[in-house]
């Protein structure tokens, strides 16, 4: 595979312009109404213990509006307001702080670097913002996410009701994910090129680990490969990466990743990068011994069926759930044919015996967040799928250690094979197809380790 690409992408500017973080902020105001103010705070610093802290990453509805990467701020948007709808509280200038914990945006930068209309150290909060909101109809934000916010909100509120003549305090509170969230379900030009170079990371980290995952190395060796890959590339995990090998791979969230490899068994791999707090998504069964046995080539065909199948009903105008029906009738009929699900497909997916093997749904958004925000259902039905729109694909199959139902030689068997695809005006691109699937590909490759 050529990797020209991934050089290229390194170079080229992937910083989202500060006018689209203004046109997201326009954009959601016009649809909260003039009497309405949007609130939203970032994420918080997180320990990890004692005096360490977690490596910080800033909330993604923050982020979204703003682009601001720094903790201890609150972002108002205030419909209308003459001296400018747009305001940040954040953290001022600070010399003394600075020098242990390096430069601070500050109020002056914001403005200036991030388009905001007017912005105030985030210490005088309490004295300026209960004056904005006054007079507003509803405060759009995150209730019962952060209690801190919560309740400096509520104290907000009695402030106002404590003004002289008794100031005009906002009638509801309205959850800012109603909104905020389709917004972000539709991905711009900008942030698909972000996503597209997050995915050609993990493209790369995936393969990297391949070349070097062989019997008697350990499960953590092959994610230090996989880390290393993102941290040289600019990003980082977007998840904590799951590499199973063998019977690890049956469960599905597996994390522990100590293990040593083994001849014999295959190794699941599904990790992604997050670039610019954009994730991708990727996941790749392969064996250890650079051979496939009978049983392990008989189900990763019928994964990659369904797969290659669903990926297929990945267009404008088909309905979310398309893809997973479509796998699941592909991975039913795969299993009955094989033995492993007694009677016939038709049968089997109506009374759900397939999902002793395939107990997941076959998709998830994927955006800012790798299990990304918007409503999978729309009036009940399942959503239609638009372009803009970003999913992952990933049928699998697993079947447990401990499975007395199903002949010795299938027990322990996990697979998954996961791609990013986007959807398209008139179909698909499927932004991690550089990363080998097909068996005889990924014997070649793994003949070359």
């Amino acid at each position: 595979m050529s990797h020209s690409r991934f050089v290229f992408q390194r170079h080229v500017a992937l910083n989202i312009a500060s006018e689209e973080f203004a046109r997201r902020r326009r954009q959601l105001m016009k649809m909260a109404g003039e009497d309405a103010v949007v609130l939203i705070a970032t994420a918080p610093e997180r320990m990890r213990n004692a005096d360490a802290a977690w490596p910080y990453r800033q909330d993604s509805d923050f982020h979204y509006l703003s682009g601001f990467p720094e903790p201890d701020a609150v972002l108002a948007l205030l419909p209308g307001r003459q001296h400018g709808e747009v305001v940040l509280f954040c953290r001022e200038r600070d010399a003394e702080r600075e020098r242990w914990h390096g430069e601070f945006v500050g109020t002056e930068r914001a403005v200036a670097d991030y388009g905001m209309d007017d912005a105030f150290p985030i210490d005088d909060i309490d004295d300026i913002l209960p004056g904005m909101i006054e007079g507003r109809a509803r405060v759009y934000c995150h209730f019962g996410r952060e209690p801190q916010f919560d309740a400096q909100l509520l104290g907000w509120m009695r402030r106002l009701r404590q003004l002289r003549g008794g100031g005009v305090v906002p009638k509801e509170f309205v959850a800012l994910g109603h909104l905020l969230h389709d917004l972000r379900l539709y991905k711009s030009r900008a942030e698909l090129k972000l996503m597209r170079a997050s995915a050609a990371i993990a493209v790369e980290a995936h393969v990297a680990a391949m070349a070097m995952a062989r019997a008697g190395r350990h499960e953590y060796e092959v994610e230090a490969e996989l880390l290393r890959m993102m941290r040289s590339r600019g990003a980082v995990a977007a998840f904590p990466p799951i590499v199973a090998g063998g019977a690890n791979a049956c469960a599905m969230h597996y994390q522990a990743n100590r293990a040593m490899l083994k001849n014999g068994d295959l190794l699941l791999i599904d990790a992604g990068a997050e670039l610019e707090c954009y994730a991708s998504d990727i996941s790749r069964s392969f064996p250890i011994s650079g051979r496939f046995s009978r049983e392990q080539r008989a189900l990763y065909e019928i994964v990659l069926t369904a797969q290659e199948a669903a990926i297929d009903e990945v267009m404008p105008g088909r309905s979310y759930s398309t893809a997973h029906d479509v796998a699941v009738h592909v991975i039913a009929e795969g299993l009955c044919a094989l033995g492993l699900i007694k009677g016939d497909p038709a049968e089997a997916i109506v009374q759900g015996s397939y999902k002793r093997f395939f107990p997941a749904k076959t998709s998830h958004w994927l955006g800012l967040d790798v299990h990304d925000v918007g409503d999978y259902r729309v009036d009940g039905e399942p959503r239609m799928l638009e372009p803009g729109m970003v999913l992952t694909v990933e049928p699998g199959i697993y079947i447990a250690p401990d499975d007395m139902t199903v002949p010795e030689a299938w027990r322990g068997i996990g697979i998954r094979i996961e791609d990013d695809v986007a959807v398209t005006r008139d179909g698909h691109d499927v932004l991690t197809a550089d990363v080998p699937k097909q068996p005889e590909e990924i014997e070649a490759v793994l003949a070359g380790r």
